[in-house]
C-alpha cells in the first residue's frame, strides 16, 4: 500500500451554509471533535527540512502520525505519504517521543466534523483563526464533490493549517506559535487579507 493522503481545502464564510450542502448531498455524518495536535521536531529541525510532520493526536482516541512528500509531486492537491497508528495513552506517547529525542515544537487545536460520502471523507474544520471545508479521497472524486457544493475550484488550498497559519503570523504578528482557542480569543483574523496569499488560483 502507498499510504497516500490526497485532499484540498477551502476557506468558508459562511459554514452552515456548506454544512447543508453536504447533508444534501447524502453523506453521512460521523459527528463531531475537539483535537488536541501537538507537531514534534528534533534539535536540528530535520523533519521540517525533510518537508515532514510527526504528530500526535488526542480527540475521541490517540493517534500518531508521520507524512512526508511523495516522490511525485503535484501542485493540484495536497499529496504526501502518510502512516498513522492509533495508541492507547497520549501523555505516554508524548514522553516516549520525548526521550527519543523529539520535542513539542508546536501545538495546536481543531472542531471538526466529519461527512463520508462514498470514499471520499469531508471535514468542516473551525480553527482558531477561521473555518475551512477538507475533501480527502481520490483525484477525481475530491474535485467533483468541490464543484457540487458550490466550491470554485481554483479556490483550493494546498497548504496544511500549520502553514496557513505561518503566513498570518508572519502578516500580523500574532505573538503566539500555539494555535489554540484560548490564544485567538481577542484576535480577529480577517481571512479575506490571506487569501490571495494561500489559494491556489492566485499563483497558478
Amino acid at each position: 500500500m502507498n499510504h497516500l493522503e490526497i485532499e484540498v481545502k477551502f476557506y468558508l464564510s459562511d459554514i452552515s451554509a456548506i454544512r447543508y450542502c453536504i447533508i444534501e448531498l447524502g453523506a453521512e455524518n460521523r459527528g463531531q471533535v475537539f483535537e488536541t495536535n501537538i507537531r514534534f521536531e528534533d534539535d536540528g529541525k530535520n523533519l521540517i527540512r525533510n518537508k515532514s510532520l510527526l504528530r500526535l493526536r488526542k480527540d475521541t482516541k490517540t493517534t500518531l502520525t508521520y507524512k512526508s512528500e511523495p516522490r511525485s509531486k503535484d501542485n493540484q492537491y495536497k499529496i504526501f505519504r502518510e502512516l498513522e497508528v492509533e495508541v492507547s495513552h497520549f501523555s505516554t506517547m508524548k514522553r516516549i517521543l520525548e526521550s527519543l529525542g523529539f520535542r513539542e515544537e508546536q501545538r495546536y487545536e481543531k472542531r471538526r466534523e466529519t461527512f463520508i460520502l462514498k470514499d471520499t471523507l469531508l471535514c468542516l474544520d473551525s480553527m482558531p483563526y477561521g473555518d475551512f471545508l477538507e475533501i480527502e479521497g481520490s483525484k477525481e472524486q475530491i474535485k467533483k464533490l468541490a464543484l457540487q457544493i458550490g466550491m470554485r475550484w481554483e479556490k483550493r488550498i494546498v497548504l496544511n493549517y500549520l502553514a496557513i497559519f505561518d503566513i498570518i503570523r508572519k502578516k500580523t504578528n500574532v505573538p503566539y506559535s500555539k494555535i489554540t482557542f484560548d490564544n485567538f480569543k481577542n484576535i480577529n483574523v480577517n481571512m479575506n487579507q490571506y487569501l490571495h496569499l494561500i489559494e491556489v488560483g492566485s499563483y497558478e
